[in-house]
Formats: structure tokens, C-alpha cells, sequence
């Protein structure tokens, strides 16, 4: 019997080795008394996260056959290269994914979206990733820190108009 339960719990152990690690997700929404069309205007294209998002410093907008392709150049001169990859403007959202760039997070993608009615608007910035060179702790800090501060910006600017 005992050799019985040593095989199942051997055969348990590798089946949940051999399951993937769940992705992180962050999701953070923020609400702002503006229209949602207004705040959506706002956000803009693909690039003009250089215009509300504080941690950005410029964006290059490429095209890679045919995928808009946006290259932020961050406060310490890094460079994150983001593509994306739908953008639904009825619906008022966009969906990127991280090429390449300095983030400790892979297999990265995120979609940000304006809702609402009348004078409130609701805007939701959520994502999936896997940690990569950091605790998915660490990993979650990071994007919860991103999305905190261009959110805030954006009921900050929204403010303003």
C-alpha cells in the first residue's frame, strides 16, 4: 500500500510539473467625470500615450507590414517597442503587446478601453504577462505601477478640459 501511494503522489508531482504556470494578470480602471468619447479622443492613436502617460518621454510610431508599431522612449532613455495588435473604435479600445524593452515581463499583452455615459467615463487598463528575471511579485508591481500612473494622468488631463 505504501508503495501504491508513493507512485500516485510521484504520478501527481509530475503532472503538476508539467502544467504551464498561469499568466499575472493586473486590471486597474479609474473613473472620470468627462465624456467617454472626450476621454477616448484623449488617449488617441496608437502614439499618443506620449501626450498622458508621465513615464513616457517620446514615441516613434512605425509600420511593420502593416501593424502600427510604437517604439517609448522611457525617462532613463530605455526603449520599449509595443505593436498593436486590435483597435476597435466603436468599442474604444486598443490592444498592444510588448515586443521587446527593459519590463521583467514576457509574453505581455494588454488592452486599455473607455465606457460610460453622459459625463463619466470608466477607463479600464488590464493585462496578461509572465514574470521574466523578477518574482511575480515584482513583475506585478511594475504594470500595477505603469497603470496606476497613466490613469491617474488621464483623470488628471481630463480634468483640465
Amino acid at each position: 500500500m505504501t508503495f501504491r501511494l508513493k507512485a500516485v503522489g510521484l504520478m501527481l508531482a509530475g503532472v503538476v510539473a508539467a502544467t504551464p504556470a498561469m499568466a499575472i494578470e493586473v486590471s486597474k480602471s479609474v473613473e472620470i467625470a468627462a465624456a467617454p468619447d472626450a476621454v477616448w479622443k484623449m488617449i488617441g492613436t496608437f502614439c499618443d500615450i506620449q501626450n498622458w502617460h508621465p513615464a513616457v518621454k517620446k514615441c516613434e510610431l512605425s509600420d511593420d507590414g502593416g501593424k502600427n508599431v510604437r517604439t517609448l522612449t522611457l525617462p532613463d532613455g530605455a526603449a520599449l517597442v509595443e505593436e498593436e495588435v486590435a483597435r476597435d473604435e466603436s468599442a474604444m479600445s486598443y490592444t498592444y503587446k510588448i515586443l521587446e524593452g527593459p519590463l521583467p515581463v514576457e509574453n505581455y499583452e494588454s488592452t486599455i478601453a473607455v465606457t460610460g455615459s453622459g459625463d463619466m467615463a470608466t477607463v479600464s487598463w488590464s493585462g496578461n504577462f509572465d514574470a521574466k528575471g523578477a518574482s511575480d511579485e515584482k513583475a506585478t508591481e511594475v504594470i500595477t505601477g505603469i497603470y496606476d500612473a497613466g490613469l491617474s494622468s488621464l483623470k488628471e488631463k481630463a480634468g483640465a478640459m
